[in-house]
């Protein structure tokens, strides 16, 4: 038997959206950006949704509106996927890895805490595999008199926040809940990945949520952002197509960062189906939690607190009592079966580019640990139950024998 690792979820009213968007004449940013940017916004309780082509270009969106450069330091988690690092490298900021908990592979509060100076910016947490972060403990953090008045406003934005932005990587996240609220409204703003391995996709892509409060216009700062993810140009070509309307100006040197209509007619279906999407990946790891909590070496991931609820992108089984070398070993003979797995992730500062340029894991200790223990299962809309019990199987005598012969 074969199981894939993350195929994405396209049935046949996906595809007649798309080809609806295809014969309509707008396959650029159009009308379909303008609804699902509606739709995400309805979905998650938010006010305001600026829908881009990359999460990534989400993430570096927002630094660069906030005025992050050259000497400005951004904390974020060793424990992450590069493109969180890379967007800071980009605007010639400072990344600042700090540890994990212990319990979940999100960032430690404690850590962030102890990696703050007067020269952070902001802070990034990461929803790994779509358990969000503790972000009231973050909010409370910059919050902090001996905190905030470390900060120092170098723009308007930062002046009119006066504090260290919470920026949420929630790539994986978007579905998830903590404390009631979905993920999208609860950090200053959030950024959500619609990936093709993504719970939503829309091949590629992604949307900031805005959620700043009212320090800030939200319908002015949405205006501001999405001119500056199109060349800085006034109007997008729906605006400018309509009759009289031609005219348009140039206000900065902005990026290349929209969606096509394209992309969205995808995404509008696909948040549609999202509920049921939804039951089933919870489905799926509640079985794999069931069928491993048997095991004394298997180190299982929350899915449900009093609290948190994960959208459970990713199944991220830690295996205790191995090395980097037998996780390796266990990965090699369960995709021999046809099982894929994958891990997640490599930490930031072992790559070479990071590696190169100073960084360790020195400080982070616990994200290296469960790094070289982890192993993410199959999880996806199609998967069937014969999958998933194929998977359970060949992983469990995989891993047994190798913990036999250590």
């Amino acid at each position: 038997m074969k199981v894939p690792f993350s195929p994405p979820y396209i049935d046949e009213d996906m595809i007649a959206g798309v080809v609806a968007t295809l014969r309509s004449g707008w396959i650029t940013t159009g009308p379909k950006i303008r609804e699902f940017e509606d739709r995400i916004a309805e979905f998650c309780g938010a006010e305001k949704v600026v829908c881009l082509n990359s999460a990534t270009a989400g993430l570096e969106l927002m630094l660069r509106w906030f005025g992050v450069k050259k000497g400005d330091e951004v904390i974020l988690p060793a424990y992450t996927y590069s493109a969180t690092a890379n967007v800071v490298i980009h605007c010639g900021a400072t990344p600042v890895f700090v540890d994990i908990n212990s319990h979940d592979l999100n960032v430690s509060v404690d850590a962030i805490e102890k990696a703050i100076t007067t020269n952070t910016k902001v802070i990034m947490p990461v929803d790994i595999g779509g358990w969000p972060c503790d972000y009231d403990a973050v909010l409370e953090l910059v919050q902090k008199p001996e905190v905030s008045s470390q900060f120092k406003a170098a723009t308007t934005e930062q002046e009119k926040l006066g504090r260290i932005m919470v920026l949420s990587d929630a790539a994986h996240s978007i579905g998830a809940e903590y404390k009631g609220k979905k993920t999208g409204v609860l950090a200053d703003a959030t950024v959500f990945s619609f990936h093709a391995v993504k719970n939503i996709t829309t091949a590629e892509g992604g949307a900031v949520v805005l959620n700043l409060g009212d320090k800030f216009n939200q319908d002015e700062l949405h205006k501001s952002l999405k001119v500056k993810s199109l060349h800085g140009q006034t109007k997008d070509a729906f605006e400018k197509n309509q009759a009289g309307n031609w005219r348009y100006d140039i206000v900065e040197a902005g990026y290349k960062w929209n969606m096509s209509d394209l992309q969205a007619s995808l995404g509008i279906v696909q948040l549609k189906k999202y509920p049921k999407t939804l039951e089933k990946r919870r489905r799926v790891c509640d079985t794999y939690s069931q069928a491993f909590s048997k095991y004394s070496w298997a180190e299982l991931p929350v899915l449900e607190s009093d609290h948190k609820k994960s959208c459970c992108h990713l199944y991220p089984l830690i295996v205790k009592g191995i090395t980097s070398d037998q996780r390796n070993e266990i990965i090699k003979e369960v995709g021999e079966s046809g099982v894929a797995v994958n891990v997640h992730f490599v930490p930031v500062p072992l790559m070479s580019f990071y590696r190169d340029r100073g960084y360790n894991m020195d400080n982070c200790p616990i994200a290296l640990d469960k790094f070289t223990r982890e192993i993410s299962l199959p999880v996806f809309y199609n998967i069937t139950d014969e999958q998933v019990q194929y998977v359970i199987k060949v992983l469990t005598e995989v891993i047994e024998n190798v913990l036999k012969g250590s």
